[in-house]
């Protein structure tokens, strides 16, 4: 029996501007913001340890906001001792509450609340504010305010009404009350640039040459002379992963591709063809579909779904990857390996990386994981958002017809089925979402935004259908602009696409007789509905 295990770890190779987060809705877009001029940045709890910090040798500190106030019973802590480890700290909104605080300055509820749009005057010359106008168009959302600084912090900015920037020089401390991580923020960039550039001395090498070089290498060190299994979706993430193993183990791959039941139309004859022939990968396909829906019958919960897919996802992987390893001798102790893509917002959104923040679901590659997993985990692109690993994939010369397809879930079309998930109503599904994507394509949309998809809901409505009554589910229609998936806004199509592909699904799709266009962004909702 091959031996399991998960493991994750990462070797610190380039300039790293560490990120605490204090329950932001915005930290990750910080993170996202300085690897856009190619400076690495690592997103941790607040409640991190000094000793985990330290570990990976950060050039600077950011202390992202958060939604407390700093004398609330639960409000988020961090070690103080990170303001005096030696590296640079920027404190932004509540990160400038509690450097004053654990400083020995005073904050107290503000008389009156900034929120939203908001005008700051630079009245101190500092390195943070250099190159920048006097005055600055930012983004507030404070109810607190520091009202005395520390002993040897100064004023380096302010509104009408409340403290909007500090510093102690000699400390090596700089804290704004507004966000320069949001677009609202005109000069955000520069002044985040100003931070990690010129005061920390980062070094702008976090780029898709350097990645790939160090990727490769660290996978070779890691799998030695084992072998490797990857899943494989036919998606974005997966298909990176996979050529990056390949590049550094190459015959020693093995890509599984499992048809978990869910998959789009025609889904899983259409990867076969992509992985083979597009991308030379060894691939062994699985049609598991059944298993999947048996597994899921009865099951309404979202969670229980996900847990359920990726709890089966792994069983399927452990009865093949046994029998992949004893064709080749290589069962018993030897190191065996799990390739996924997982990604950065994934490993945001299934774990308590937002320090005192909620998870808002598990995903199948983090947290449906089984403890007893029998296979060493390695994620090749657990550091990257989405756009990062498409520009990875063209520096591997992936074809543009794999990169640019939009995200779609590992739980597949279950958690866009809401209710029960059977086999007529993913065959109805599979239907309507086929539709909605050749309609986009057709309308020169599809890489415009982000995702676009359908949903069946569990609602029956009554309709007419050449003088005959109906009694039928209805589909609602999904599509978003997005940078990341962190965020997203729900994308105006045009009416007369949204005419076509209801007018094509009420009339191609027996069942569903009711198509809604969903307009909500995200916050307060999530991209897919469940």
């Amino acid at each position: 029996m091959i031996r399991w295990h998960a493991i994750y770890t990462r070797d610190v190779d380039t300039s790293t501007i560490v990120i605490l987060d204090f329950g932001s809705q915005y930290t990750q877009l910080i993170a996202r913001r300085i690897r856009e001029f190619n400076v690495f940045s690592v997103v941790l709890p607040c409640t991190a340890s000094l000793e985990q910090v330290r570990a990976l040798k950060p050039k600077g500190l950011i202390l992202s906001g958060g939604p407390s106030s700093v004398y609330d019973a639960d409000a988020p802590k961090a070690d103080p001792a990170v303001l005096s480890m030696g590296a640079p700290v920027l404190g932004i909104c509540y990160g400038l509450q509690f450097i004053t605080h654990h400083l020995g300055g005073k904050v107290e509820s503000a008389p009156a609340r900034e929120y939203g749009h908001a005008q700051v005057t630079v009245v101190a010359e500092t390195t943070l504010f250099r190159g920048l106008p006097q005055t600055l168009d930012v983004w507030m959302s404070h109810g607190d305010e520091a009202k005395s600084l520390p002993e040897g912090f100064h004023l380096t900015a302010k509104t009408s009404n409340a403290v909007a920037g500090i510093a102690d020089e000699s400390r090596r401390i700089w804290a704004v009350q507004f966000h320069p991580e949001v677009a609202h923020t005109r000069q955000g960039m520069e002044l985040l640039k100003n931070f990690c550039i010129d005061i920390c001395g980062a070094k702008q090498d976090w780029t898709p040459e350097h990645f790939i070089q160090s990727t490769v290498e660290k996978i070779r060190a890691q799998v030695g002379d084992g072998h490797a299994i990857c899943g494989l979706s036919g998606g974005v993430d997966s298909s990176v992963a996979a050529v990056l193993v390949a590049r550094a183990i190459g015959d020693r791959l093995t890509c599984i591709f499992v048809n978990n039941g869910v998959l789009r139309k025609d889904e899983f004859a259409k990867v076969q063809r992509n992985m083979r022939e597009g991308l030379g990968l060894n691939v062994v396909a699985i049609d598991a579909g059944e298993r999947f829906l048996t597994k899921l019958a009865g099951v309404t919960d979202p969670e229980k779904k996900r847990k359920i897919i990726g709890n089966e996802f792994i069983a399927v992987f452990d009865d093949e990857a046994t029998k992949i390893f004893e064709a080749e001798k290589s069962a018993g102790e030897e190191v065996a390996w799990l390739v996924q893509g997982t990604l950065y917002p994934d490993v945001i959104e299934s774990s308590s990386v937002h320090g005192p923040s909620h998870t808002i679901k598990s995903h199948h590659n983090v947290g449906g994981l089984p403890e007893n997993m029998k296979l060493k985990l390695i994620e090749p692109l657990r550091d990257l958002f989405k756009d990062e690993v498409r520009r990875i994939g063209r520096d591997l010369g992936m074809p543009e017809e794999i990169l640019e397809r939009q995200p779609f879930p590992g739980p597949g079309l279950a958690v866009r089925i809401l209710g029960e998930v059977t086999a007529d109503r993913v065959a109805l599904l599979q239907e309507a979402d086929e539709i909605v994507v050749t309609e986009i394509k057709a309308a020169g949309l599809y890489r415009k935004v982000w995702q676009s998809f359908a949903v069946l809901l569990p609602v029956k409505s009554v309709g007419v259908m050449g003088d005959q009554r109906t009694y039928a589910y209805t589909c609602a229609i999904r599509a978003v602009e997005s940078e990341d998936g962190m965020t997203a806004d729900w994308a105006p199509l045009p009416y007369e696409v949204l005419r076509t592909i209801s007018s094509r699904i009420v009339s191609e799709v027996r069942g569903i007789n009711r198509v809604v266009y969903d307009i909500t962004s995200k916050p307060p909702g999530t991209i897919e509905w469940e």
